[in-house]
């Protein structure tokens, strides 16, 4: 099938002569957002979201530079593509693939641009260069052992100094594993409006959280029968988080594509992604906070060196699900879920390497077509989805073949994805499809969300409950990968 749909890909080229765009690039924007106010919350049931046709969209183009607080490894080429400097030795991962395991799924891709402009308006692009997909359902380096079951619907994972777990479940409670054992009384729960993909998402806590101990997260929440999505944080009193303060407020929400993951880089900074809220248009569109990854100070207040004179740290982000900082590089890489038929195709998810004031495309280009003003992906998957949710980089030393790798949980495609980069973090040597049995299924079905634990372990949550899994006895679980015994 996949061999195919590559095929299809070359004729669809060939018969647009490569694709030209009536999509030029515009000048930067220089757009300030409002600052946002506190709307109330109610008890009403949220309305159906309006679906919307999108015509052609123009788009504006931001130049990256400096202000990370870090030097990341990609910048932006004359057509928009991720760079593809030569790599260097940082000690970050190797510079040659490693030898294919398992069984072969995809084939490994080429650049071909532009397919086609599609008639809901988006130019469509092909995949960028990409190693083969190995499906690997029991690599026999690591060993897989229930820590916590019994959770609704676990989103985000995070580990505080003291070796706690804090978890994150979507009705609204925020849960405490501690010594091992599963807390029974929530940490918290928050007025949270749990419709569809909404309800209580991203989670992280504070980096000084020892002396500073507050905890961060990001939620669906009623406003008068609209749902509007929020970043908050609480702060930890015995045992229990207490004094909600609101640093974001009322930004767009809706049933679907809501974004909301949560991490601290190493500026010290909180990025947010957040969705399109299915009104596909706000992404482009830097007077709203849809559709894009945020950048704040830990109090909620603007960073002075953010690209737009607002939150916004990039923009044209479809439902961005996943971020993970490289601790050794500095490179953000974030998930992305594709089009699901709002715009004529599916499939489509993306990995992307986050650079600041960067255009992503969405809902302007799906793919990788290298126009001008756009980034392109480093990751892409056309053929079969894989909605992609929580990523690390991995580092401990219970894992050995995977330090330096980036891993990413996958929903519908039930699998760990395990992806080895260069040195630069721009380029992917391999991809494998860890604990997947079969196209969309796997043996723990769908994951939401994977961290790195002070032991040195991989954490990965199940996401069973949603609405669009199959529960197994005991889900949703919270999974603990280390290393197999000699």
């Amino acid at each position: 099938m996949a061999r195919r749909f590559l095929f299809a890909l070359v004729l669809l080229v060939v018969g647009c002569g490569g694709g030209g765009s009536s999509i030029p690039p515009a000048p930067s924007p220089t757009a300030r957002l409002p600052t946002s106010t506190p709307s109330p919350r109610a008890t009403a049931t949220l309305p159906a979201s309006p679906t919307e046709t999108l015509p052609p969209t123009r788009t504006r183009s931001a130049t990256p530079s400096a202000g990370l607080g870090f030097t990341p490894s990609p910048t932006p080429t004359a057509t928009g593509a991720v760079a593809t400097a030569s790599p260097t030795t940082t000690g970050t991962g190797p510079t040659v693939s490693p030898t294919p395991r398992g069984e072969l799924v995809v084939p490994a891709s080429t650049p071909v641009g532009v397919i086609q402009e599609l008639p809901a308006g988006p130019v469509l692009g092909g995949p960028p260069a990409m190693p083969a997909q190995y499906r690997l359902t029991s690599p026999p380096e690591v060993t897989v052992e229930t820590f916590v079951s019994g959770l609704q619907v676990p989103w985000s994972l995070a580990f505080a100094p003291d070796a706690r777990l804090f978890i994150s479940e979507r009705p609204g409670r925020i849960r405490v594993v501690a010594s091992g054992t599963l807390q029974e009384e929530p940490w918290a729960t928050l007025p949270v409006l749990a419709s569809g993909e909404g309800g209580l998402m991203g989670l992280t806590l504070d980096p000084d959280f020892a002396d500073d101990p507050w905890v961060y997260v990001c939620y669906t929440f009623n406003a008068g029968g609209l749902a509007q999505n929020r970043i908050s944080r609480l702060r930890e009193v015995d045992g229990h988080g207490t004094d909600e303060q609101i640093l974001v407020n009322a930004f767009p929400g809706a049933a679907a594509h809501n974004g909301c993951r949560l991490k601290f880089g190493p500026d010290g900074k909180l990025y947010a992604t957040t969705g399109d809220a299915t009104a596909r248009r706000q992404a482009q569109d830097l007077d709203s906070l849809a559709g894009k990854i945020l950048r704040l100070e830990r109090d909620g207040s603007l960073p002075d060196d953010n690209p737009f004179a607002s939150l916004v740290w990039t923009y044209g982000h479809r439902n961005p699900q996943g971020l993970a900082f490289d601790p050794v590089s500095g490179a953000l890489l974030a998930t992305e879920h594709g089009p699901s038929g709002e715009v004529g195709i599916g499939a489509n998810d993306e990995v992307n390497v986050i650079v600041r004031g960067n255009n992503y495309g969405w809902p302007a280009t799906v793919g990788a077509p290298g126009l001008p003003g756009y980034v392109d992906p480093i990751l892409l998957y056309p053929g079969r989805a894989v909605p992609p949710a929580g990523a690390t980089f991995y580092y401990g030393a219970e894992i050995p073949p995977w330090q330096g790798n980036l891993l990413f949980a996958s929903l519908g495609g039930a699998h760990l994805q395990r992806i080895v980069l260069d040195d630069s973090r721009t380029h992917v040597l391999a991809i494998e499809r860890l604990f997947e049995t079969g196209p969309s299924a796997g043996i723990y079905g769908r994951l939401r969300d994977v961290i790195e634990g002070p032991d040195g372990a991989l954490y990965v949550a199940t996401s069973n409950r949603d609405g669009r899994g199959s529960p197994r006895p005991g889900d949703d679980k919270i999974l603990r990968l280390s290393g197999a015994s000699p």
